[in-house]
């Protein structure tokens, strides 16, 4: 009988291992999915996909903030899977809308919100304007006490900023205040600061803060299906053409029945099945054909 090589045999059971690892290592890395950008859209896609791995444990999906500005381009370099924004990436600097796919999974409306002890519950669309380009610097001036108003600005590259001044601004530069990057430290500080005002998506709504009607319209899911509140975006998921298997399908999830007709309305978004409108990136307004009124 042949006496067996043991260095042989070691080196064979050490190279098995090794590529057994590699491969490991490769179906790990192909499972998980990063994503990160608009704060807007963070809370449905940390819920949703916090419900996901429930049945899907082999998928680890991390969800950061960071802005629109970020996601955008972070999913152009390659360093994300997924990068959320509230605007077209056609409307960001510095991003080549032909390298990134955009995937809508749900809209977005925003309203101007102020701090409690601010009696004003309606206010125009004219005066709202004023108040975000420093013409008016007074409560009083819109029939509330003799209070300064403290406004509290996006920062810049923030897609919620870019959606809020395409509406309200229309082209006029807004004042110099301060800028917070994030809707949840918005919402703190607006809770926080007399005489404060400034504006969120619906999902940060809180009984601690006032949101105000435009116009007498008020800020709600049947109004911006329809248009009639002006203020709104798409939340756009972007990846690159060639995302992983995990990466898609986790797109899919997003745009299921399942997150669509549940998740996004629980959690104050609209879903993209019941617009009526239509938005296109150079911010026309087009009525869906078919859609009911």
């Amino acid at each position: 009988m042949k006496k067996v090589n043991k260095g042989i045999i070691l080196a064979s059971m050490m190279a098995i291992l090794l590529i057994l690892t590699g491969c490991q290592s490769k179906s790990s890395q192909k499972n998980s999915v990063t994503i990160v950008g608009s704060t807007a859209l963070q809370p449905l896609v940390e819920k949703a996909a916090a419900d996901y791995q429930v049945k899907n444990s082999g998928v680890d999906i991390t969800v950061q903030g960071g802005g629109s500005g970020t996601g955008l381009s972070q999913v152009q370099q390659g360093a994300v899977s997924i990068g959320n924004s509230d605007v077209f990436a056609e409307q960001q600097d510095g991003i080549d809308a032909k390298k990134v796919v955009d995937h809508k999974v749900a809209v977005v409306g925003m309203a101007p919100v102020v701090n409690q002890d601010v009696p004003i519950k309606n206010i125009s669309m004219a005066n709202l304007r004023k108040v975000f380009t420093g013409k008016i610097t007074n409560w009083k001036q819109l029939g509330g006490p003799d209070q300064k108003i403290v406004v509290i600005n996006r920062a810049q590259g923030s897609g919620i900023r870019k959606s809020f001044e395409r509406v309200v601004l229309k082209g006029q530069p807004a004042l110099n205040a301060q800028e917070q990057d994030s809707n949840g430290t918005v919402q703190k500080i607006v809770q926080a600061t007399p005489g404060s005002i400034s504006y969120l998506s619906f999902s940060y709504f809180n009984n601690q803060i006032k949101h105000l009607a435009i116009d007498g319209v008020q800020p709600n899911a049947k109004n911006v299906e329809n248009n009639r509140w002006k203020i709104w975006s798409y939340e756009h998921m972007y990846t690159k053409p060639n995302a992983s298997a995990a990466t898609n399908n986790f797109i899919k999830y997003m745009k299921s029945e399942k997150v669509q007709k549940n998740l996004v309305s629980d959690l104050g978004y609209i879903s993209i099945h019941d617009m009526k409108v239509e938005l296109t990136s150079d911010d026309q307004v087009i009525p869906i054909k078919g859609a009911e009124e």
